[in-house]
């Protein structure tokens, strides 16, 4: 176990929580409330959740005394063929009532190991519902962000449309004075640039549709297309505190599933392994029998039984040892899980920290990037204005403004999203709580 992350070495104590809320998006918070109640997945999840509480429940009740009242009534007539051909009957009628107790001793503990295993495998399918929860949660931000990106796009393809638009407009006008920059061939290189506009913007609102109806499924509802969302992308919140390796191990959920995982197994191998020892069990039974109904409580007719057992497996063909067997590959193969979720958890943590570094560079490059294609492309329209350029410059000045732009509101979107992996990897959590 690492004493400190290899991507950052800061520890910052502290836990992520509430990381929903730390985008500062009011739409985003109330999407999530609404698919945690109404998502079909999650509710699935969720009645797993209550079906292993129920088996757990259910396995601790082979370790009380059973309990069973019985009241039987039996009237039985016989016949006795006499000599030479006479015949007597003979009809009789019992009734009774008994009360009968059985229990079996745990001697060994193997009730008790079932017992566990069940509650471990409870304890397992809460923290999958909790991993689930939190996957639904980081999918509907990463796509409400991408309809947030989507909406920016559209905007800066509705501007580049409009810029070449213009230029199209002004190329043609000095192709038909036959002045210096109004070639053919540039007016077609304008018009193929202002086609290209059309179609990215086209690509874009086709994109918004396709995300919006993903959101709305996730969220329970009919994909009609009618969610929007108007906010564009967010600010990047600050780093929630990475903490220490170690304390990965107690918040993350898929860690903690499998872990729970691994100890029922271990309480099922117990299980197969007491199974070769003998069982001790006792009845007890307390009751009347009569011959006539209205003396079926009289206490005069009772009648009590005491019995105790033992039953000792002796030959099984095998059976036992083989079940042992399996129980132990169990056993090794959560054991194996555990660690690969372990490890796996390092990564993406270790993952999530280093991207969050080089996104930083990224898009500060990028922004200075889009700060000079925009002052270029600024100038490049004065110099064509003033005949010092011709149309190709003009036209490669304004492509680089427009792709610097669209590259750096992506830049945008891909920086929340590893922030929300980063946040999932760190086994952050959030809490529903009303608005006030």
């Amino acid at each position: 176990m690492p004493k400190s992350w290899s991507a950052t070495k800061e520890a910052r104590a502290g836990v992520d929580r509430d990381w929903v809320r730390s985008f500062g998006d009011a739409g985003l918070v109330a999407l999530v409330k609404e698919a945690v109640l109404n998502n079909p997945d999650l509710r699935v999840s969720s009645e797993r959740v209550r079906r292993a509480e129920a088996i757990a429940r259910l396995s601790g009740v082979g370790r009380k005394p059973q309990l069973t009242g019985q009241v039987t009534g039996l009237l039985q007539q016989r016949r006795f063929p006499g000599f030479p051909i006479r015949l007597d009957s003979n009809t009789a009628e019992v009734y009774g009532a008994s009360l009968e107790v059985n229990w079996e001793m745990d001697l060994w503990g193997r009730l008790r190991a079932s017992e566990g295993a069940a509650i471990a495998e409870q304890q397992a399918q809460l923290r999958d519902h909790q991993a689930a929860r939190a996957s639904l949660s980081g999918q509907l931000a990463k796509l409400w962000f991408m309809l947030g990106e989507t909406g920016e796009q559209i905007s800066l393809a509705r501007a580049a449309l409009e810029v070449r638009e213009k230029t199209v407009m002004s190329i043609r006008e000095r192709f038909g004075a036959a002045l210096e920059g109004g070639l053919a061939s540039q007016l077609r290189l304008a018009e193929t640039d202002l086609a290209s506009s059309r179609a990215v913007l086209a690509r874009w609102e086709g994109e918004r549709a396709r995300v919006v109806r993903q959101i709305e499924l996730l969220a329970g509802r009919y994909p009609d297309g009618s969610l929007m969302n108007q906010n564009g992308l967010p600010r990047l919140p600050k780093a929630p505190p990475a903490g220490l390796p170690s304390e990965l191990l107690l918040r993350r959920p898929d860690i903690l599933a499998a872990e729970r995982r691994y100890a029922a197994a271990g309480e099922n191998l117990k299980v197969t392994k007491l199974a070769r020892y003998p069982s001790f069990s006792l009845t007890g039974g307390a009751g009347t029998t009569t011959s006539a109904l209205e003396k079926i409580l009289d206490s005069r007719f009772g009648i009590w039984s005491l019995a105790g057992g033992v039953v000792q497996p002796l030959v099984s063909g095998g059976r036992l040892s083989q079940e042992e067997r399996i129980a132990g590959h169990d056993e090794e193969v959560a054991l194996r899980e555990l660690q690969a979720a372990v490890l796996r958890a390092f990564g993406e943590v270790e993952q999530a920290l280093v991207a969050e570094k080089f996104f930083a560079r990224r898009e500060e490059s990028v922004a200075e990037s889009a700060r000079s294609a925009r002052e270029a492309a600024e100038a490049a329209i004065k110099d064509f204005a003033d005949g010092a350029v011709d149309a190709l410059v003009l036209l490669a000045a304004q492509d680089r403004q427009i792709q610097t732009a669209f590259q750096l509101v992506s830049l945008r979107r891909m920086r929340l999203e590893n922030r929300i992996n980063l946040h999932l990897a760190l086994g952050g959590d959030f809490k529903l709580r009303a608005e006030r």
